[in-house]
């Protein structure tokens, strides 16, 4: 039984395998496209998803959309009429879309497959938007039964869901519904401090610990009417995001004192403290909806999925201050696990499979993209000429090690890509935890992005609970935990007077490339039973350093996806000052390739996100 999950048409199209309900391949289409966030019909992750398992349109039993188009635009309409005459311009501007492509998605997924796959799908099913996310957050997870939390900005009507996971089955007991939403009001802040909605928002939480929560009783005040048990309304008279095109209006504004910051133009403490206000108040919707969902279930174990589940603070607070044992994230929690999520539904609830709790979950590491064998990696070097060593495994090992021990930084490209917004080790840029300089080297130099960015730790799962407090893995990225205080540095009182973006300039601790200004970091655990090869790097780097930890971002660029192909990385690799890259088992030294020449400059071919 295969079944094939896809979504796709707002943003971050992806695409799905299940085989009897195992998860055999997905990837979001921006991987191969190279357009960030690509909403389009994602036919290249499709069609990476088939030949993972080498079958064709015609072998899938069933295709399944992540969400319900005539619901949707039922919300869509409602809401227009409910403001009119206001939103008439959004309203013109939708409906033309909505009539030709997104209304009657039956036959507009039907005429896509059939377009680049030529043949037809035996059926199409669809879930609804939350089922998904709730879907993709249970049914992988190791736990039989669970209390399941889905935030996000919207899907059909439903902003915010609780559920009650046991075996093959979900069940829903509440939700909050559009234009309520925490994920909305987030992303208005998003938009008002400069940054860009869908993607921005990581920049909200990294900026945060930057700022004074100044506002927070003005966000309660006037913006929204939280409950003790983590209920909320939104003032809508400060939005315009139910009619307009764009998220705040004026009295939104004058509330702040000013319109909103341009981006790309520097930002001031107003910024920071806005940051940080919207980080505390998410933070307390979260405890309290988790609290109330504990109360609600009495279960002790907690899943999560939903744009706003990726808020790794909010969920370091939630492991740390909340009510449950356990907690599991779904990896891609965005739209882009709605494809997997859509097919897990149809795999449990429509077809009533029963399901297979194991002790770990079933993610497989999220490392579910395409690989590229040592041999064609080295047909792709050979073919254009570029200069590389050939090395046996232990032997890059202990290049890699030395290199980043030397202060280089490395592009490490290994085995299967990662599915979601995270690089663990597949696709990533590494470089030594423990420089002073290297926060800074890899914004301006590597990633040139905004320098008060943070950075996450890759750190050896026995020995995390010497670098942090965290007793706990966290395979995906998606926990924040204090660097442990016997690692800190005293931060004198000349420097204690610094404020905003100078406090970068103060090492926190023994390992200051992953210590955000907080004492706080994005911790990611390594686990050989997941990522033998990045294991065995971690305890090379040990042996030469006795540090268990290393700097982990990702391979790519600002604006760019994350790197694919062996000719990505490359690409990547000359255009920033990455001084090795490792291709499966052939080493590139930077001083050693030929000139990198561009009839354009790249740089405008991306957009910033």
């Amino acid at each position: 039984m295969l079944i094939l999950g896809i979504s796709a048409y707002y943003h971050d199209s992806a695409a799905c395998l299940l085989e009897n309900g195992n998860l055999i391949a997905a990837a979001q289409e921006e991987r191969f496209s190279r357009i960030k966030h690509d909403q389009r019909f994602p036919a290249q992750a499709i069609r990476y998803c088939l030949a993972e398992r080498d079958v064709s349109l015609g072998d899938i039993d069933s295709v399944v959309f992540y969400e319900k188009p005539f619901r949707k635009f039922e919300r869509l309409l409602e809401t227009y009429l409910g403001f009119a005459p206001c939103g008439l311009t959004s309203f013109l501007e939708a409906m033309p879309t909505w009539i030709q492509d997104k209304l009657f998605m039956k036959s507009t997924l039907a005429e896509e497959l059939n377009a680049n796959f030529g043949e037809q799908p035996r059926q199409i099913l669809f879930s609804d938007h939350h089922q998904s996310h709730a879907a993709s957050a249970f049914f992988p997870s190791p736990y039989s039964e669970a209390a399941v939390l889905c935030l996000d900005g919207v899907g059909e009507w439903s902003t915010t869901t609780g559920w009650i996971g046991t075996g093959n089955q979900l069940t829903q007991i509440w939700e909050i519904e559009f234009p309520h939403s925490l994920g909305l009001l987030y992303s208005a802040f998003t938009a008002y401090t400069g940054f860009k909605v869908n993607s921005g928002e990581y920049k909200v939480m990294g900026l945060a610990p930057y700022g004074k929560p100044v506002y927070v009783d003005t966000i309660y005040k006037h913006l929204m009417d939280l409950k003790e048990d983590g209920s909320f309304r939104i003032n809508l008279d400060y939005f315009e995001y139910c009619t307009g095109l764009t998220m705040t209006n004026k009295r939104f504004h004058d509330l702040f004192g000013g319109p909103p910051r341009k981006p790309e133009t520097p930002l001031s403490q107003k910024e920071m403290d806005l940051a940080r206000s919207i980080q505390e108040v998410a933070e307390e919707v979260i405890l309290r909806l988790g609290r109330s969902l504990h109360n609600e279930t009495g279960l002790s174990s907690l899943c999560m999925a939903g744009g706003v589940a990726l808020n790794c603070v909010a969920n370091g607070r939630l492991m740390r201050e909340g009510p449950f044992k356990e907690i599991w994230i779904q990896p891609a929690a965005g739209d882009a696990g709605g494809a997997l999520g859509a097919a897990l539904a149809a795999w449990h609830k429509h077809l009533k499979a029963p399901r297979q709790v194991q002790l770990e979950d079933q993610m497989k590491g999220c490392f579910l993209g395409p690989s590229f064998t040592p041999q064609a990696v080295e047909s792709f070097l050979q073919q254009n000429n570029l200069p590389f060593q050939k090395l046996g495994e232990n032997e890059v090992l202990s290049r890699t090690a030395r290199d980043l021990a030397d202060g280089k930084v490395v592009g490490w490209f290994q085995g299967r890509m990662e599915f979601g917004p995270r690089a663990l080790g597949a696709r990533s840029i590494l470089g030594d935890a423990r420089s002073p300089k290297m926060q800074s080297v890899m914004n301006q130099k590597i990633k040139f992005r905004e320098s008060f960015r943070p950075f996450a730790p890759a750190v050896l799962k026995e020995r995390v609970s010497e670098y942090f407090e965290i007793d706990r893995e966290s395979p995906f990225m998606l926990l924040t935990a204090p660097v442990r205080k016997e690692r800190r540095k005293l931060v004198s009182n000349d420097d204690s007077k610094r404020w905003g973006i100078d406090l970068l300039n103060v090492p926190r601790s023994d390992i200051p490339a992953v210590t955000h200004i907080d004492f706080s970091a994005r911790v990611q655990t390594v686990s050989a039973d997941t990522n033998p090869l990045f294991h065995s790097l971690l305890k090379h780097f040990e042996a030469q350093t006795n540090e268990g930890v290393v700097v982990n971002t990702s391979f790519n660029v600002r604006g760019e996806p994350i790197v694919c192909s062996p000719e990505d990385a490359y690409r990547c690799f000359m255009r920033t000052e990455i001084d090795t890259l490792v291709l499966e088992n052939c080493v590139l030294d930077k001083s050693a390739q030929p000139q990198w020449q561009e009839k354009a400059d790249w740089q405008s071919t991306f957009t910033l996100d």
